[in-house]
């Protein structure tokens, strides 16, 4: 009986959590265990991941993404919040605002939006999971203005950082199964 090495295994065990998306989608992907994805078409919406997103050279996106390892070589339009690294390659336009605490471009690569590196910050939006106002509305499926409602009556609680409003995603949810939302 012949025995694998654990470098063959492993790379065994990230090709079985790969998966290649060549397609057109809309709505809401979320990953809440680490994988390997790739995305080569069309996708509108949101994306939520852990472990390692890529955005081929064909991709068209148009979504907020979430992410630890976010790498660009197509098309995004939507803010980008890399937890450790987002990578964008010559190829890649991103019409969006970036939130990374490290931040690799290669020539000829185009952002047309705001960067905020957070690497070493003490920033509290820089911990945890948050998210912007038009992001909790797509989350929640209500109008901004009900969640900016909530806000000033004080059924919600928000953070203001650089006069825009951020949501702990952990409190909300919290509230949300408290029942405390309203539509």
């Amino acid at each position: 009986m012949r025995k694998r090495s654990k470098s063959t295994e492993s790379s065994q065990e990230s090709q079985e959590k790969f998966l290649d998306v060549n397609a057109s989608m809309q709505g809401t992907l979320r990953f809440d265990d680490p994988v390997n994805l790739r995305i080569n078409g069309k996708f509108e919406g949101t994306l939520d991941t852990k472990g390692k997103l890529m955005v081929g050279n064909k991709a068209d996106i148009k979504a907020d993404i979430i992410g630890e390892n976010i790498a660009v070589a197509g098309s995004v339009q939507g803010n980008i919040r890399a937890t450790k690294i987002l990578q964008l390659e010559s190829s890649a336009r991103l019409m969006g605002d970036v939130e990374a605490p490290r931040l690799s471009i290669e020539e000829g690569a185009i952002i047309n939006g705001r960067l905020q590196m957070t690497g070493g910050s003490s920033s509290t939006l820089s911990r945890g999971d948050w998210m912007t106002l038009n992001q909790l509305a797509k989350y929640l499926e209500v109008d901004s203005g009900k969640i900016s409602e909530w806000v000033s009556t004080g059924v919600l609680s928000g953070t203001k950082e650089g006069g825009e409003l951020f949501f702990d995603r952990g409190k909300v949810d919290q509230w949300i199964s408290e029942g405390k939302v309203k539509a």
